[in-house]
Parts: C-alpha cells; structure tokens; sequence
C-alpha cells in the first residue's frame, strides 16, 4: 500500500539522518579530544619556565608552586636532593600559580630575578624566609627584599624588571596552563605528564622513581 511504502521511506530517512548524527558527533569528540592533548602537553613541556638539570633527562618533574605556600617550601629540598643524586635523570621545571593574598608580587620577584640568571637562588632565599614575609597566609611584600638582599641581586634592576611586560606574559601563561591542568592547590607535580594524584612525599616519590625505572628498562 502506497501510506506503507511512505512511512517506510522515512523511517529510512530519519535512521539515514541519526546515524550521520552519531558520526559527526563521534567526529567532533575525537577533534575536541585531540586539541585538548595537544594543548596538555604544551601546557606539561613548560617551555618558557624556569627549568633545572639535564635537558635530555628522561624524567621531567613539572611543578606548580606558590612561593607563599609552606608546604612548597618543605618540598623543594627534597626534588632539589633527587635533582643532586641523579642529574642526569631529572629535571624540574616551576610555574607559578599565585593563590595565597599578595603572592602574585612573590611571583613577580622570582620572574625578575630570572633577567639577572639568579631565579634558583632567589627561589631558594625566599622559601627559606618565607615566615619573614608571610604573615597568617598572606604576603607582605615590604618584606620580601630585605628578606633575600644577601642573594646578590642589583635590587634597583629587579624592582624595574618586575614590571617588564614580558613578565606579565608568562604569569598569565602559567595561571591559563594551571587552570587547564586543573591545579587546585600548591605544590602540585606532574611526572612525564602523569599528575600525582595522592599527595605526599613517599607517593610523589614512588611516581619519580617509577618513571626512572621505566626509564632505565626502555634504554
């Protein structure tokens, strides 16, 4: 009967029309996922941040850190010792990601000290002082120069650096890649881009040494 052929036909059309649907949706989610990889790794490959050990190391250690922050100041020795023991293994890359009040000045500090080639030892100094120019979670910024004056950096230099546009480039670079990397909290690790997922330092260094291991194996 002619109503049936018709009724066949578009059945036809809408099963023709849902699956074109469900192959371009399955498109575009392969799309969207790849731009999202590519986008993770460039975010993971820190390659405008100050970074420390071999350059060919097999495992990358990438760090976001709030110079304010006390427990990134109980867990830098700790990477710097790893980074001491197997130079040729690791490597450490930090950004910043400003979260306590005042830290984005912290951060501006640390920025500008990379212009006179002294960001580590500035690093250093301030973790080391931080309860001199931190007070109940917050910065004081007053006091972060007197706090560091024995690093060696020309401060008259620093306090103009700290205003260099290119600064303010890699700071907003460093909150866009936290904020796609999902960082919460500081200090927050990637290891060859596997996120430590269980903080503390015998889990952190569980994944460390597991990279190293496979390392060592694929060699």
């Amino acid at each position: 009967m002619p109503w049936l052929v018709i009724i066949a036909a578009i059945v036809i059309l809408i099963l023709i029309s849902l699956t074109a649907t469900l192959v371009i949706q399955q498109d575009d989610d392969q799309v969207a996922q790849s731009d999202f990889d590519e986008a993770r790794a460039a975010a993971l490959a820190s390659t405008h941040a100050p970074s420390i050990g071999n350059r060919n190391a097999p495992v990358h250690i990438v760090e976001f850190i709030d110079p304010a922050c006390e427990t990134c100041a109980l867990f830098y020795p700790m990477v710097k010792n790893w980074l001491n023991e197997v130079p040729d293994k690791l490597r450490l890359s930090v950004r910043h990601v400003p979260f306590h009040n005042g830290s984005e000045y912290a951060v501006r500090v640390l920025e500008a000290a990379r212009a006179q080639d002294m960001y580590w030892e500035t690093l250093e100094a301030m973790l080391a002082t931080q309860n001199q120019w931190t007070q109940n979670h917050t910065v004081i910024p007053e006091r972060i120069l007197p706090a560091i004056e024995g690093v060696g950096l020309n401060m008259a230099r620093l306090e103009t650096d700290m205003n260099n546009f290119d600064i303010k480039v890699r700071m907003e670079q460093d909150k866009k890649d936290a904020v796609l990397l999902k960082v919460r909290a500081t200090p927050q690790y990637f290891v060859n881009g596997q996120e430590l997922m269980e903080f503390g330092r015998e889990q952190l260094a569980a994944l460390v040494r597991q990279e190293i291991e496979k390392a060592e194996k694929a060699q």
